[in-house]
């Protein structure tokens, strides 16, 4: 029996674990969380019947404590809550499906517990992988990648040795304004952006996904997983979402995972690493399968991935101020307070403005976040 701890277990990665552990039998939900949604909650709790819930509101947890009143499940509130749960004795591994920097603490307790971490957190990473990386290989616990990107790079190394290892290629949908021009982006509407081609994610992932911000966000995420500069580092088009990312090795061979959109793949492939187990749904039919074609990302138009590279070059405190500026752009356009296009403007007006940390520790990154953050709100 493998005891799993889930941070954000009713948004979309969590939900979707939650299938995962339903499906087997030698799966144990030792502790659950949200930020506000008690009755997703409580729903979760009646049945898998957890030692713990951590609700980031606290009177949403005082909410939850009254609804299952009846239960033996103990409620824990705020970011005392997140981390009670991150380090708890009973889990085996600790799930970070929830979203932002909120994670990167609970996250960074979990490791210091001895918790391998199946990592579906991207901010965890992007603005604190010199922190964490390192942390994790002191305290000897795993970081397993359930993006379905990273995981597919993850996936194609397996037994293989990194110094072969040439180049990643990070492959991406397009989302749903692939092709289109900037002036046509002037005019797209929150409902337009929300439509993505291949895969059900959450609001923020999907209208990262839109912007290219969240293949940004991969390939900084993929520089600490991987340890790779970013010269060795790709991101190809791929419509279809069918290769979910390759790998090249210094021979000129490539090696790349295929698929069908479901992340329940690579939920599945961190919770039983280094094993593999059956899991139902739509299977690749080559025999219907007429083409995969590839593009070049158009990186004037969708500017979230070359700002992305960009921070990530400059690296220290700028891929904070790039996150936390595209976290909040991202809620003011799904509140219909900006357009799409301003998105692009408030992270890079956000960068410009910012003066480089060189090596910033936790406190200092949650500083410049919130720095950015004021900044943002005293002009939009």
């Amino acid at each position: 029996m493998k005891n799993i701890a889930i941070l954000g277990s009713t948004g979309s990665i969590g939900t979707q674990t939650l299938d995962v552990v339903r499906k087997n039998n030698d799966l144990r939900v030792v502790a659950v969380s949200a930020g506000r949604s008690v009755e997703k909650l409580e729903q979760q709790i009646r049945e898998f019947h957890p030692l713990l819930a951590a609700v980031w509101n606290e009177k949403a947890a005082e909410d939850l404590k009254i609804r299952i009143a009846d239960t033996t499940t103990k409620v824990v509130s705020g970011m005392d809550g997140l981390l009670e749960l991150a380090s708890m004795p009973e889990s085996d591994i600790l799930v970070t499906a929830i979203v932002g920097m909120i994670g990167i603490r609970p996250t960074m307790e979990g490791i210091r517990a001895g918790k391998d971490i199946a990592l579906a957190n991207k901010e965890t990473l992007v603005t604190a992988g010199h922190l964490i990386m390192p942390m994790a290989k002191e305290y000897g616990v795993s970081i397993l990648p359930v993006d379905s990107e990273h995981s597919a790079i993850f996936q194609a190394i397996h037994g293989e040795e990194k110094k072969e290892i040439h180049k990643l290629l990070i492959t991406a949908s397009g989302g749903p304004f692939r092709g289109r021009t900037t002036e046509y982006l002037k005019n797209v509407t929150v409902a337009d952006t929300l439509r993505h081609p291949n895969w059900v994610m959450g609001q923020k992932i999907t209208v990262d996904s839109a912007t290219l911000v969240n293949k940004g966000l991969e390939v900084m995420e993929a520089k600490w997983l991987f340890d790779m500069d970013l010269d060795h580092i790709q991101v190809v088009v791929q419509p279809q979402s069918i290769i979910h990312s390759m790998v090249e090795f210094k021979d000129g061979a490539i090696m790349a995972q295929l698929g069908t959109p479901d992340m329940r793949l690579p939920i599945q492939y961190a919770l039983y690493y280094p094993h593999r187990r059956y899991l139902d749904g739509d299977r690749l039919d080559f025999t219907k399968l007429r083409e995969i074609t590839f593009e070049v990302p158009d990186m004037e138009t969708f500017r979230g991935l070359p700002m992305a590279i960009q921070a990530s070059g400059e690296g220290g405190s700028m891929p904070t101020v790039f996150n936390a500026a595209n976290e909040l752009a991202v809620k003011k356009f799904l509140e219909e307070k900006i357009g799409f296009l301003d998105i692009y403007e408030i992270i890079a007006q956000s960068m410009d403005r910012h003066k480089k940390i060189a090596h910033p520790d936790l406190d200092e990154i949650l500083s410049v976040e919130q720095d950015t953050y004021q900044w943002i709100e005293s002009r939009w």
